[in-house]
C-alpha cells in the first residue's frame, strides 16, 4: 500500500518538495526575490517573482552529500556562481526550504534567467535520483533525499566540479551565503570564513581571514 506523497511521486506531481538551497537561496532575504520579486541587495537583476509568493511553509538546515564550488560568471554578482557537484567526496552545509511545486519550478526558471509560470515533471528526478532539463548551468535537477515524507531536490550544473574552470565568487555573493549559513545552522563567523574560503574555487581569492573580513564589515 502507497500512502499519499508516495502516490504523488508515481504521478510526478507532489505537492510539496523541499528544495535543498546551497547557496545564496540559503538566505532567506535573497530567497524571497525569487518569490516575491526584486532585486537582492547587492545584486544587478531585478527578479519576476513566482506564480506563489508566498514564504517557505518550514525552512531546516541539512547537509547533504557532496561538494559546493564555486565557477562561471555571475551576472548578477559578477564573480564565481555557486554550484553543488553531488558525485564528490564531502559534505555540503544546505537550507531546506519547504515549497510547492510550482514554487520550485519557477526558482528554477529564474535560476536559468527564464520567466516563471511553467511546471516541471520532476518523475525522472524522483524516480532515478537525477533529471537533465537541459544544456544550462542550473538545469540539472538531483533529489538528495526526503524529508518528513516529502523529497529533497535541489538544482545544478550538469558537469563535475573537476571538469569546469573554477571562478572565485564576490564579496556581495559571498555576504549572503554567509548570512544564510549564520541564519540555518548558527555558524559563528570565524566557522562560515573557513567553510567558503576553502571550497573549490574560492581559495584563489579568498583566504579564511578575508572572507571573515566581508562578513563583519560588509566590504
Amino acid at each position: 500500500m502507497t500512502n499519499g506523497h508516495e502516490e504523488d511521486e508515481q504521478r510526478g506531481s507532489p505537492a510539496w518538495v523541499w528544495y535543498a538551497a546551497y547557496g545564496s537561496n540559503m538566505h532567506l532575504d535573497r530567497l524571497r526575490c525569487y518569490l516575491a520579486g526584486g532585486r537582492p541587495h547587492g545584486g544587478s537583476i531585478e527578479l519576476p517573482g513566482a506564480r506563489d509568493s508566498g514564504d517557505p511553509l518550514r525552512s531546516l538546515a541539512v547537509e547533504i552529500p557532496g561538494v559546493l564550488y564555486f565557477a562561471t560568471e555571475s551576472l548578477t554578482w559578477t564573480g564565481g556562481r555557486a554550484f553543488y557537484c553531488p558525485d564528490a567526496a564531502g559534505r555540503t552545509a544546505a537550507r531546506a526550504h519547504l515549497l510547492t511545486a510550482a514554487q520550485f519550478a519557477d526558482i528554477v526558471a529564474q535560476e536559468m534567467y527564464r520567466p516563471p509560470g511553467a511546471d516541471l515533471d520532476l518523475r525522472e528526478v524522483l524516480t532515478a535520483g537525477r533529471a537533465r532539463l537541459g544544456p544550462g548551468r542550473y538545469e540539472t535537477l538531483v533529489r538528495v533525499g526526503t524529508l518528513h515524507g516529502q523529497p529533497m531536490l535541489t538544482c545544478t550544473a550538469p558537469w563535475h566540479h573537476t571538469g569546469v574552470p573554477w571562478n572565485p565568487p564576490s564579496g556581495a555573493y559571498l555576504r549572503h551565503l554567509a548570512a544564510g549559513l549564520a541564519e540555518s545552522h548558527g555558524w559563528p563567523v570565524a566557522r562560515i570564513a573557513v567553510y567558503l574560503a576553502t571550497r573549490p574555487g574560492a581559495a584563489a581569492a579568498w583566504s579564511p581571514e578575508a572572507v571573515a573580513e566581508v562578513i563583519r564589515t560588509g566590504l
